[in-house]
């Protein structure tokens, strides 16, 4: 598997977001490695959170979450995707899946890293492969926040915002990541910022995996990864420990999922939750510390 591995210059400078970087190896589909990247905040004792991001962002969009948390005693810990950040980016389409995205994932956190006990938070496709975890390995999880994100079947189609998302995706020439995220934000995206979102990708052959991403998303009820996350769904229709769900008030993206996941899963029983207003689909970036402060509370609870 070829991949490519973003220099650190990239990352010099980033706002609000100077933690050092780990690095732990998974393993590469027909032999190798892949290098993941991930950071940590506050003691290394404390209950852990593990804050999934998704497409096309990467860990510096946690950076107000994590500061809120290190605060309150979490060990926070953000994961950059393999394709994402500091993590290896595999260089052809057919390398990224669903499935090898949820293992790489399990391999890092459980294999490498060893929590326990964990506090899911994750957004976007960080919900996607964080719910098949949680679904997965249910032992190793204590508690879930979802906040805008899903888990889709391909048995439902997608909203046409997304169709025209992943349509622009796959046109474009030249794939604007710092643009995509700024959509995606309603309290504005300054230029630091989304010089941040650009930096792990200094050329279109850096790409491939926010522009795969949505192609990998279920559409139809014979998609490679339906069966799984429809297991997944059987699994959390059972789960009976904290369940919040978190999202905010301006993502016509995955809006629709908020009832559904309160109606489906038995762990959102006798919890409050929020609508972050005034945020859009990356949430974490219009509200982070409103954000922290909603996941601090229930891991206090």
């Amino acid at each position: 598997m070829d991949a490519y591995r973003t220099p650190d210059a990239r990352f010099a400078d980033l706002p609000g977001f100077g933690h050092e970087p780990r690095y732990a190896e998974v393993a590469a589909p027909g032999g190798g490695s892949l290098r993941m990247a991930w950071y940590e905040t506050g003691p290394a004792d404390g209950p852990v959170a593990l804050l999934l991001h998704g497409e096309p962002t990467w860990s510096f969009l946690y950076r107000d979450v994590m500061a809120v948390l290190a605060v309150r005693g979490v060990r926070a810990v953000a994961v950059d995707l393999v394709g994402f950040g500091r993590s290896d980016k595999p260089l052809a389409a057919a390398d990224h899946s669903f499935a090898r995205h949820v293992e790489w994932v399990r391999e890092l956190c459980f294999d490498r890293i060893g929590l326990d006990d964990v506090t899911l938070v994750g957004q976007d496709w960080g919900g996607l492969i964080g719910l098949r975890l949680v679904a997965e390995h249910p032992e190793r999880f204590a508690r879930v926040v979802a906040a805008n994100t899903g888990l889709p079947t391909g048995d439902h189609d997608m909203p046409p915002v997304w169709w025209r998302f992943r349509q622009a995706v796959e046109a474009a020439p030249v794939l604007d990541v710092g643009r995509l995220v700024a959509a995606g934000c309603v309290r504005g995206l300054a230029d630091a910022a989304r010089a941040a979102y650009d930096a792990p990708f200094p050329d279109e052959a850096s790409k491939v995996g926010p522009r795969v991403m949505p192609t990998l998303v279920p559409t139809r009820p014979d998609d490679p990864a339906t069966e799984a996350n429809r297991a997944a769904w059987q699994v959390l229709r059972r789960w009976d420990k904290p369940f919040l769900v978190a999202f905010s008030d301006g993502d016509p993206i995955t809006g629709a999922m908020a009832p559904v996941l309160r109606a489906a899963v038995p762990g959102t029983a006798g919890l409050q939750h929020p609508t972050i207003a005034g945020a859009g689909h990356f949430l974490q970036e219009d509200a982070g510390e409103e954000l922290g402060l909603v996941v601090a509370e229930l891991m206090g609870r």
